[in-house]
């Protein structure tokens, strides 16, 4: 949360501004000097944040953001809910290196589906060196990895380990994922084995496809070995997408669990809050606990699907 928004003088004199209604004029200063904003002019603003701030019901912050998007103003994505200031760079620029690393790493974090992400990329990559991505389209198949954020160095020597594991020998299966060795039906050990959780990258295929969410900056002991559970017991699942008898599978149905999950308006924060409250957003603890994991399975937060 940062602690001040600068607003120009100009702003009132600004015929775009003038031109306003009072709740649009009202809502773009709200914009540019809420706490939620960032040094680079994006942010992600629930309809709840702004409900809250301003004290408006949902339907008069909805009727403002689609005037300010009128007259060029600011952008707002109402799937992802992240909101660009267009020029914004004009009376805040960018006045040091550590300024365009910040501005870009909060650039990076938003998502791929954003609709207005293409023409932010084409006008603002170059103030903090972000390379244009001119071929991106919002509403053909996602085919990009989004980048790998807050990859901490735990993950990263997970991951070798698994490599180096794969590469040299069979890995011996771990303690809550005891291997039936008896079984003549027990798959060979080896880069397809089941028995091993790919806990890498179960965490960024959560990254990838949900965001909005809370990032993962500690891959404690206690979350690998609650994706561990989880891993093992959606493998012995018969509902869908699980089921699973191959780690390749098992990516691939996880994989589609995330899609699901970020389908929910109440997992990923959208969400009307309760009065006084933030949104609900779902973690990764959530999504890996028992309790958690089963009612999202079962589509106890996808009513409003319905």
């Amino acid at each position: 949360m940062r602690d001040y928004g600068k607003v120009h003088t100009s702003f009132w004199t600004s015929k775009t501004v003038r031109d306003m209604s009072e709740d649009c004029r009202l809502l773009a200063i709200y914009l540019l000097s809420c706490p939620h904003g960032t040094i680079a002019g994006v942010a992600r603003i629930p309809d709840g944040y702004a409900c809250e701030d301003l004290q408006w019901p949902a339907v008069r912050i909805q009727a403002a953001f689609a005037e300010l998007q009128q007259c060029g103003f600011a952008y707002r994505c109402d799937a992802t809910a992240w909101v660009w200031i267009t020029n914004y760079f004009t009376w805040n620029p960018l006045e040091n290196p550590n300024q365009r690393k910040a501005a870009r790493k909060i650039a990076d974090q938003v998502p791929i589906t954003c609709t207005w992400l293409k023409a932010f990329h084409t006008d603002c990559s170059a103030l903090f060196e972000v390379e244009d991505k001119p071929s991106w389209n919002p509403f053909e198949t996602v085919s990009v990895t989004l980048p790998k954020p807050f990859r901490n160095q735990e993950q990263e020597q997970e991951q070798e380990k698994e490599q180096e594991t794969t590469a040299t020998s069979a890995p011996e299966p771990s303690i809550d994922q005891p291997a039936p060795t008896d079984s003549p039906a027990a798959p060979p050990a080896g880069a397809d084995d089941v028995r091993r959780c790919p806990v890498g990258s179960l965490v960024d295929l959560y990254h990838e496809l949900m965001p909005l969410n809370p990032q993962v900056k500690v891959l404690s002991e206690a979350r690998k070995k609650a994706i561990r559970a989880r891993w093992k017991e959606a493998a012995q699942l018969t509902a869908r997408p699980f089921g699973y008898t191959t780690k390749a599978q098992g990516l691939a149905a996880w994989r589609r669990f995330f899609e699901v999950c970020a389908e929910s308006t109440f997992l990923t924060g959208r969400a009307p809050a309760a009065p006084g409250k933030p949104p609900f957003v779902a973690d990764i603890d959530f999504i890996f606990s028992p309790s958690g994991f089963a009612k999202t399975l079962e589509n106890k937060y996808h009513r409003e699907a319905a």
